[in-house]
């Protein structure tokens, strides 16, 4: 059986007042019987990795230079998001290979640094609108994930997979659970194939997750938990969204 993770992705939200305020609230709302993380802004790594001290919940960075070292302005490695504390980092976000056009190639080159340094890479993928309604879901996914299985090689058993329908992402729009599930299916039998260790990878759903629909996304056999954007701003969201996992 493997253990539910549920990862808060806060994008560019925050401010040092109002993520004492949430953290605080998450650390009185747990512990949960589900594995629980926050991947909030470079800036606030420090301070939310001071916030979680002595707790069970998790933190990481949102994304990671595929870059040792060096003359790269404005980029974070993975060295230095392990100096810090930092357990993951998302990877290929639709929001990063839309809006800074990430090639399918760069993500699995971030998911490798990031392992090189001990900090796990939450690698997303997913469809867009057009791309679904086209009959062409399981193509993009396959190849988009294709990608990193053939950079990380035998350490691809390492990473955590995040399907995100892009058409479901902020818009309200959600896959039901037999969508997903049909999509986490493709992605665990493509995991499969390259390595012994698919049974145990850990396979998130995101998309317009809530506490309502939680449960039901979480009880489908490939889904592992929820990466979530929107409802990790708010403490009740994201603590139930938690419970659901842990049950």
């Amino acid at each position: 059986m493997r253990r539910k993770l549920v990862v808060g992705n806060w994008k560019m939200h925050g401010s040092r007042a109002a993520n004492a305020q949430l953290l605080a609230g998450l650390k009185e709302a747990g512990p949960w019987n589900a594995d629980v993380a926050v991947c909030v802004p470079f800036l606030y790594i420090a301070e939310t990795a001071l916030a979680l001290t002595g707790t069970a919940i998790a933190y990481g960075s949102q994304d990671v230079s595929s870059h040792e070292q060096g003359a790269y302005t404005g980029e974070v490695s993975s060295a230095m998001l392990h100096d810090v504390g930092c357990r993951y980092a998302i990877v290929g976000h639709s929001e990063r290979r839309a809006y800074h056009a990430e090639s399918d190639q760069l993500v699995a080159d971030k998911a490798k640094a990031a392992l090189a340094h001990g900090v796990t890479p939450i690698v997303c993928v997913g469809e867009t609108r057009a791309e679904r309604e086209a009959g062409q879901t399981e193509a993009v996914v396959k190849r988009q994930l294709a990608a990193v299985i053939h950079t990380l090689g035998h350490c691809t058993g390492e990473m955590v997979v995040a399907y995100e329908p892009v058409w479901a992402i902020g818009t309200g729009l959600t896959a039901t659970p037999a969508e997903a599930q049909a999509v986490h299916a493709v992605l665990r039998a493509q995991l499969h194939a390259a390595t012994d260790k698919s049974d145990a990878m850990r396979i998130l759903y995101g998309g317009s997750v809530k506490a309502d629909n939680a449960a039901e996304l979480f009880g489908q056999p490939d889904i592992d938990g929820g990466l979530i954007g929107g409802a990790s701003l708010k403490v009740a969201d994201f603590a139930a969204i938690c419970r659901a996992a842990a049950h």
